[in-house]
């Protein structure tokens, strides 16, 4: 029998590679997303505010619902009256007025603008939370809005 001096070291990678594989699966954990908290102020009897809170955990995000109005929260945050809806949100800094759809949360979050935070003004029927079977289906076209910290604003994205 002929052995060669290599063998051992062949051995060696087969165990390191089988203890990294076993390692890998508790390594997962530790890189998934952490959920993103979301601070709310609403009226505590308000349908849609808490429909529109469902639509945000449907999508991932963590709600802390502060049921005491929205009023003093949307001045003390610097989102101008003109922009007013029935309840307003804090993410990561960002200001969110009314019913703002997720997905437009999301794409804030990613591309990071100079900017106080996102308003849909009113409660446009079709919006997340203003879309119920008590709607009938009917969809008002509407636009999201991106405010900047000088209380201008531009349109973020449209919903038909």
């Amino acid at each position: 029998m002929h052995q060669t001096v290599d063998q051992p070291f062949p051995r060696r990678r087969r165990l390191l590679l089988a203890v990294l594989a076993l390692s890998l699966p508790s390594l997962a954990p530790a890189a998934a997303p952490q959920t993103l908290a979301v601070q709310v102020w609403k009226d505590p009897n308000c349908g849609c505010c808490k429909d529109w809170i469902a639509h945000l955990e449907k999508s991932g995000f963590r709600v802390n619902a502060v049921d005491q109005g929205n009023g003093a929260a949307r001045a003390r945050l610097g989102m101008p009256q003109k922009f007013g809806s029935c309840h307003t949100a804090l993410i990561q800094g960002y200001v969110i007025e009314g019913h703002v759809p997720a997905t437009d949360i999301q794409r804030l979050l990613k591309e990071k603008p100079q900017a106080l935070g996102l308003a849909v003004p009113g409660m446009p029927i079709g919006s997340p939370g203003m879309d119920g079977p008590v709607y009938g289906g009917r969809r008002d076209a509407y636009q999201v809005l991106l405010v900047g910290k000088d209380g201008s604003a531009q349109v973020f994205s449209s919903h038909p």
